[in-house]
């Protein structure tokens, strides 16, 4: 599966009273090579979990793999943040918005459908999302 990991789905797959748990474990099963990410997505996951350790394993064990550096992108994550103001998306949406951009046959797996049914990579491109069943 290729895949950008949001914080939502990091987070219920390390959190096991997370509601969404059991569909992140499920989820996980079937990852075959390192999920993308980025590192303002772990830093928020560790904030969460209250578990920097955690998210550290989830990186060496090879379930993510942070795959972007914010100061090569400044501008067009400035573009994104003045476009969206309205929502006011955290960094770590910016960076994910981004990173399917980059990927484009990479879907992201978030459990954030309000922001991530919204947001356009692109002017007008859906983001393809993995997402739990409604």
């Amino acid at each position: 599966m290729k895949a950008i990991a949001d914080t939502g789905f990091l987070v219920a797959f390390g959190n096991r009273k997370d509601k969404y748990h059991q569909w992140a474990r499920q989820l996980a099963e079937q990852v075959t090579e390192p999920l993308l990410t980025c590192d303002a997505v772990l830093a928020e996951t560790a904030f969460h979990l209250g578990n920097s350790a955690l998210v550290l394993a989830f990186v060496n064990d090879g379930l993510v793999r942070p795959a972007f550096v914010l100061g090569d992108h400044l501008t067009r994550l400035t573009e994104l943040a003045n476009r969206y103001s309205d929502r006011k998306p955290d960094l770590a949406d910016l960076c994910v918005i981004r990173l399917s951009e980059l990927h484009p046959r990479h879907g992201v797996i978030t459990t954030d459908l309000g922001d991530f049914r919204i947001y356009r990579r692109g002017r007008r491109e859906a983001i393809p999302l993995i997402h739990p069943p409604d």
